[in-house]
């Protein structure tokens, strides 16, 4: 049996096998080779061949300008929180090792209530305030006394406001006693079930993200085919050993580096990128390449 394929123009038919490959067939081929002469196939060039950064439309520049600046300062935002959050984890500004290990490993020589209480929730409550729920969890965080001493009025004046189901933060609900005897134990870091919502959560946002960005920037001009694909894959890979040092963190706190690093590999790959896009898009003269 056989079928009729049509190639490009529609003029050229040719008669292969059903089941074949027409790609293989010397007339195929030279038509192929006919497109790379007349230049409609370029080979070794960009994917975009006839389109760059510099000589895209207004309304393209637009729009990808738009989506850089509201990433960038998403990611602005992000690594803010991430300052006010596991930053504080030992009870300083600023992102250290040891906030990383508090974090994910948690710190074991107290319980999750004190090290909360001297850290990221420090600013929450008085020092009488706070010394008053450490007492109570040295002598055992039992439910009588945590009514006796006044412990109960004391949550609920300062920390039901976030930490309850009406609040809508997602937050651990404070206004159970159990839940609260819960982090009155040793402080092992992030439960493993935390992390598996974390990380999948970020693989699945960030990772488009820099689909997009990266989209963006293979169209610049001015920046070698080796360093486009260094720098689209960067943050890729640095995703991967980031949330993966997560789960080596928690099982050993010597991981806690490459986190770091990790996060200093997205962070710079995405500054590099958009940079470039910016530059090439608005401040360089136009390129038909």
């Amino acid at each position: 049996m056989v079928d009729v394929a049509q190639l490009v123009e529609p003029r050229l038919v040719m008669p292969v096998v059903a089941g074949s490959s027409p790609v293989v067939h010397p007339i195929c081929i030279a038509h192929i080779e006919e497109l790379y002469c007349l230049g409609y196939i370029d080979e070794g060039s960009s994917m975009f061949k006839d389109y760059n950064l510099t000589n895209i439309s207004i309304p393209l520049k637009v729009l990808f300008t738009s989506y850089l600046c509201v990433v960038g300062i998403g990611y602005i935002m992000a690594t803010a929180q991430i300052l006010f959050t596991h930053g504080m984890a030992d009870g300083k500004f600023g992102l250290s090792i040891d906030d990383i290990v508090y974090s994910y490993y948690g710190n074991r020589s107290g319980t999750v209530l004190e090290n909360k209480l001297d850290g990221s929730m420090k600013e929450n409550a008085s020092d009488a305030d706070r010394l008053a729920i450490i007492k109570w969890v040295h002598v055992g965080a039992d439910e009588v006394s945590f009514k006796q001493r006044g412990i109960n009025t004391i949550f609920e004046n300062n920390c039901l406001a976030c930490h309850s189901t009406e609040a809508g933060m997602g937050l651990p609900d404070f206004s159970h006693f159990e839940t609260i005897k819960n982090y009155a134990q040793v402080d092992t870091g992030a439960s493993f079930s935390s992390l598996t919502r974390v990380s999948h959560i970020h693989l699945f946002g960030i990772s488009f993200i820099f689909f997009f960005v990266g989209l963006i920037f293979v169209m610049a001009t001015h920046v070698s085919t080796l360093l486009k694909s260094l720098a689209v894959s960067m943050p890729f890979v640095s995703q991967l050993m980031d949330i993966s040092s997560w789960w080596l963190t928690k099982l050993d706190p010597m991981f806690a580096w490459v986190v770091i690093i990790g996060g200093t590999g997205m962070g710079i790959a995405f500054a590099f990128m958009w940079v470039v896009s910016i530059y090439e898009m608005w401040l360089m003269p136009h390129d038909d390449g």
